[in-house]
């Protein structure tokens, strides 16, 4: 499979994960073989990681979480810059992504839970503990409109008045 057709491959994986190797060969113009030896290998090289499903927790009440971004300052250690602290980071099963930024903050760390206290337990107990951590900000998450390139709640009507002069 060329290149080209790797990375349309890729696109369309990322988008739909559950497509079957049948409609993937067809949209290729490419073996149902060919398809399935490349994905596999994109899976053994770690080019795809994981196959996930975009959820609409809300919609599931019982499950429903509080989700935080949180800004954090570190001081950068020596020959290893902010690799060992995002590695110390990362291990907390409360965190569910972390980004190195550009800008005021260096790592930006999205934390899930299942209360605003849970969450806030993390940052003051954890995240805030650990010394080469200088300050962070805590956002909390008030309502999903777009994950992943998906919309939620495409349904719901603007139940606001409308006013106009």
């Amino acid at each position: 499979m060329t290149k080209d057709k790797e990375v349309e491959l890729i696109r369309i994986l990322e988008h739909n994960g559950r497509i079957e190797s049948d409609v993937l060969a067809k949209m290729l113009d490419e073996s149902e073989e060919d398809v399935k030896k490349t994905i596999q290998k994109l899976e053994d090289d770690h080019v795809i990681l994981s196959y996930a499903a975009v959820v609409d927790w809300s919609k599931i009440q019982s499950e429903e979480s509080i989700a935080a971004m949180i800004d954090v300052k570190v001081t950068p250690q020596r020959d290893v810059g902010f690799d060992e602290v995002a590695a110390r980071i990362q291990r907390f099963p409360e965190v569910s992504a972390l980004y190195l930024m550009s800008g005021t903050y260096d790592l930006s760390v999205v934390v899930e839970g299942q209360t605003m206290a849970g969450v806030a337990s993390f940052v003051s107990n954890k995240l805030s503990t650990l010394e080469t951590v200088l300050s962070t900000t805590t956002h909390f998450r008030m309502k999903k409109y777009k994950h992943d390139g998906v919309v939620f709640n495409q349904d719901e009507k603007d139940r606001r008045m409308v006013v106009s002069p």
